[in-house]
């Protein structure tokens, strides 16, 4: 019997982001495109249109001509439990250390090569995955913006089953996050997350690393966001699901993340979480204070709007002094000096921004040996 299955299409003033409409989508299969925390409530002002279809069709080949196993892709850091995500970071701890110690003959990922999407540029993303997969032994191609138009000049399911049969991996750093949904559902070999508008689970990942090197753990921290309740609050709110510690996002009214995540997170009953619109109560005590842009890309026509409305949440000397002498700061970058964080609190001796930036190498080589089954 045909599985039933389709799509909505969620319009919104910032960017149009699809999900599926199958029944699976609320807590379901991510194999068959669901997602358990997405929902269409994080994208304000939403029109909703949806329409079945009937899929029996199923991905069946690969480089080496076998489909892929189950969950090999990572999407979202819920997909793992937490001894698969503090096993991941392990393995990041451990390559780190034989990268840095000038060892290059670690290379799990010779002969191997890696596609990278990206409808989104970015430095970061582009140099730690490139540079990354490189000094492991592999080697990566860059597709930017003009080199597929997925979507637009060839669907999505086309372009995963096609880079499928060159690449032994494909990671995608695109806007709607129905694209990695779809890139996951029909490639036949691992898809790695480097960000959609949803969520940005290799940040996170390289986030958590940074902590456990400068703090000395993960569990049993606070962790304060102060700014946009964007993709990165989501997929803190998703590590938060999974590894207990105590998550405070300060925002906004009206800019707070999707509702839906927020409840799911604390549904889970693993961490502390909260939700507020008072930076100056939210951020003491804390171990980390967090900061990103107010206005991310596909935003910023809203940038003037945004800085009026967020007044009151910029990460200064003053809101890092009430946070107390132990909190570290902490930006995924890139930084809006003067905007959202102040040139001194970036440029402070607590500011592990840098080594942050750096993480997003040693993380995504963990992951990357992780799907991979290295």
């Amino acid at each position: 019997m045909a599985a039933i299955s389709g799509h909505c299409t969620f319009r919104s003033h910032q960017s149009p982001i699809a999900v599926p409409a199958s029944s699976s989508f609320y807590g379901g299969d991510i194999r068959s495109a669901s997602i358990s925390f997405a929902s269409p409530s994080f994208v304000r002002r939403t029109h909703i249109s949806c329409q079945a279809s009937s899929d029996t069709s199923l991905p069946s080949s690969s480089v080496n001509g076998t489909a892929k196993g189950e969950m090999n892709d990572f999407l979202h850091i819920s997909d793992f439990d937490k001894s698969t995500i503090l096993k991941i970071l392990d393995r990041a701890i451990e390559v780190k250390a034989q990268l840095k110690s000038g060892d290059r003959s670690f290379t799990p990922f010779k002969g191997k090569t890696m596609a990278m999407i990206f409808a989104k540029p970015s430095m970061r993303t582009r140099v730690s995955f490139e540079t990354g997969f490189f000094l492991l032994g592999g080697h990566a191609i860059y597709l930017g913006p003009d080199d597929i138009q997925m979507g637009k000049r060839e669907e999505t399911r086309d372009v995963a089953r096609v880079l499928s049969r060159y690449n032994d991996i494909i990671m995608a750093r695109v806007f709607a996050h129905q694209d990695i949904l779809d890139l996951a559902k029909f490639s036949t070999v691992p898809v790695i997350n480097g960000l959609t508008d949803y969520n940005h689970p290799c940040q996170i990942m390289a986030d958590a690393l940074t902590m456990i090197e400068h703090i000395g753990r993960l569990e049993g921290t606070k962790v304060v966001y102060v700014g946009d309740g964007n993709n990165i609050v989501h997929s803190w709110l998703l590590l938060a699901s999974v590894v207990p510690f105590h998550f405070v996002c300060a925002c906004p009214k009206g800019f707070e993340p999707d509702k839906e995540t927020v409840d799911k997170a604390q549904k889970a009953g693993i961490s502390k979480i909260e939700i507020t619109n008072d930076p100056k109560e939210a951020v003491k005590d804390a171990d980390v204070v967090y900061s990103d842009v107010w206005a991310s890309m596909g935003q910023k026509e809203e940038a003037a709007y945004r800085r009026q409305v967020f007044q009151g949440f910029q990460v200064d000397e003053a809101l890092m002094k009430i946070a107390g002498p132990k909190a570290y700061f902490m930006h995924c970058l890139p930084a809006e000096r003067g905007v959202e964080v102040t040139d001194s609190v970036i440029e402070a001796p607590n500011s592990i921004v840098f080594p942050q930036a750096e993480n997003r190498m040693h993380a995504q080589n963990a992951i990357m040996l992780h799907v991979l089954g290295l």
